[in-house]
């Protein structure tokens, strides 16, 4: 898990690795780029996959999920499992969201404009809508 490697652990696993937390309020950063996130913050005694950019299926929708610390903008905070739920618009904030992880896209990575990311970030959420529609879980 620590290097990511998502779907080789899901062959061992016999399913997906899953992680589960409650919704807390983040910065509301991807909301103001386009991209609203649920964060979840791990409690220090769970695994979680590497730093990096996944695909995933979360609360019933295709996700794309960052694992990291965001370092394209300086928050002063800590590990966090940010989850953009594909074609879902609603608040669930509070609630429990399990994600199922499919398959890493990349690592984790400073951009040097957040134009930059914002592309990556339409890359990255085109390709693990492709993911997880050709893997239901």
């Amino acid at each position: 898990m620590a290097a990511g490697e998502v779907g080789p652990a899901a062959e061992f696993l016999g399913g997906p690795f899953l992680f589960e937390g409650e919704v807390v309020p983040g910065d509301r950063r991807g909301r103001e780029l386009g991209m609203p996130t649920a964060n979840i913050v791990p409690d220090e005694h769970y695994v979680v996959p590497g730093h990096g950019v996944y695909a995933a299926w979360a609360h019933g929708y295709p996700a794309a999920v960052n694992v990291g610390v965001r370092p394209t903008f300086e928050t002063g905070r800590g590990l966090v499992v940010e989850a953009h739920l594909i074609g879902f618009d609603g608040d669930i904030y509070g609630e429990t969201l399990r994600i199922a992880f499919l398959g890493r896209l990349r690592g984790e990575k400073r951009f040097d404009s957040v134009d930059e990311l914002v592309e990556q970030m339409n890359r990255d959420v085109d390709e693990a809508k492709q993911i997880a529609e050709a893997t239901r879980v």
